[in-house]
Parts: structure tokens; sequence; C-alpha cells
């Protein structure tokens, strides 16, 4: 199966599309085993062209013995942008998909998403912050905003799985146009989605999120301003009922900035 843009189709060469795309020339954003990121751009405007190839057997046994189950084709990342929009949450455009090959090794797929023109991600963003913190206002936005991402997503039965900060990108022209705050949640190729999302997940989420934000000048009460927007409840209730679960998420929020800096030297 395939679905591409007709411009993008007439790009990577009519007929034999699938392999066109397969092997097509751009700037490597990302690579890592079977996957590739690469940077494309026609007619001016950017695509970012995700490529899976075959995992193979070896590969797919080796993560099972891990307790893993590899992350084997662009249709989760697809599901997972088709499941944001429904819910509302902004995130990356498709404009082209194609997916071949025998389940579940030898399975070969691509996903094409837009280019989210004047972002930058939210770890650029709040660089500073610490040293030049900026206002108020705004930091209680990015706050609320991000909180309400992670909330409603949790409560529909998604978890991330790499949600950190880097991952979601500001929209410089909203704020330059003073039309609110975009914030666009990114990377969703280890999304996963269930009727419940188990606590052990979202405690992961969590922390990710709370490690990745620790060197940018975030203060204990930013800490609740996020806690109650998340929970939707008053400080001193969640204090009272919540104080086990946000103490794990802390724990291993801290356990991975630990581990982070020991892998810097």
């Amino acid at each position: 199966m395939m679905e591409l843009n007709t411009d993008l189709r007439d790009f990577f060469g009519g007929k034999d599309t699938f392999d066109g795309i397969l092997n097509a020339k751009g700037k490597i954003f990302r690579k890592h085993k079977n996957r590739k990121t690469l940077y494309i751009k026609k007619d001016g405007k950017g695509y970012f062209l995700k490529i899976h190839r075959r995992a193979g057997w070896r590969e797919i046994f080796k993560n099972l013995l891990s307790l893993q189950w590899p992350v084997l084709t662009a249709g989760n990342e697809l599901r997972a942008i088709r499941r944001l929009e429904e819910l509302r949450i902004e995130t990356m455009k498709v404009a082209g998909f194609g997916q071949r090959g025998l389940p579940p090794a030898w399975l070969e797929s691509f996903i094409i998403t837009e280019e989210l023109e004047n972002t930058v991600s939210l770890e650029e963003f709040s660089r500073d912050w610490e040293k030049n913190p900026p206002d108020f206002s705004l930091k209680l936005n990015v706050i609320r905003k991000v909180a309400e991402i992670a909330r409603c997503l949790h409560k529909n039965g998604i978890n991330h799985r790499d949600f950190y900060i880097c991952h979601f990108l500001i929209d410089l022209k909203s704020l330059e146009e003073n039309n609110g705050l975009n914030i666009y949640l990114i990377d969703l190729h280890r999304v996963q989605m269930r009727r419940r999302t188990p606590e052990r997940w979202v405690i992961k989420d969590l922390a990710g999120l709370f490690f990745s934000s620790m060197d940018i000048g975030i203060t204990k009460r930013d800490l609740f301003r996020f806690m109650k927007a998340y929970s939707g409840k008053p400080l001193r209730s969640i204090l009272k009922g919540e104080a086990g679960f946000w103490l794990r998420v802390s724990d291993r929020a801290v356990s991975l900035y630990k581990k982070n800096a020991a892998s810097q030297y």
C-alpha cells in the first residue's frame, strides 16, 4: 500500500516510486540500525522522510530477549499521528506513507511529514531560562500547555516513550503574532496506544519530561504548577492523595539525570 501527494510522486520518479523513496538522497537527519531519517526539499518546501528497512529475524529475536518489541514499520507513527489529530494535539502533517513485504521480519516502509516551519524545540527555546528567566506569563503558558498535552495523551491510553522537551516544538510565528501558544509534539514512532495507559508508562513519560527540564531553571513552584495542570486538581489534594505517585516520578527523573551525567565522563 502507498499514499503520496501528487507532487511528491513526480519528485521520486513516477512508476517505481516506492523504490525511489527507499533510495532517496537527502540530508541525513538521523540514522539508527534499520531506520533512517532524511531531510528533503521540493519546490522550496521541506519534508522529513523516515525509512524503515527490513529488520530481519535476528534483530527481532535480539529485542525479544531484552523483553522489548522492536519498531518494525512506519505504520505505528502514522497511526499515532492520526490519533493525535483526533485528540486535537498539534503534531506533524503526513505527506506520504507506504508499506510492503511480509510481516514481521521482511517489512519495508516509509513515512513523509511536512517540515514544521518557524518552529524551535522547547529544549532550545528554554536553553537560557536559568540565566535569563522568560516572561512569567510565557513560562506559565508553556508549563500549562505541555501539562495539558501530557494529560490528554495519558487519559486516552497513549504514552510517548521518548517524552523529552526536545520533542515539543514551539511555533514562533504564533508568539510573534500574539495568537496564543502553539506547541507540536513530534517523534512518535515509539508511541504506544491502548485503552488505558499503565501507570509505569505514565511515570516513565513524566520522568523523562522532568529529567529533560532540570537544567532550564524550573523551580519547585513550576513543578507544582505542572502537577496542578496535569491532574486538574488543587495542590493540597494532589499532595494528600497522589504524593506517592509524584515521588516515583521524581525518583525516576533524578535517576535518569544522574545516569546521563555519568555517561558524560
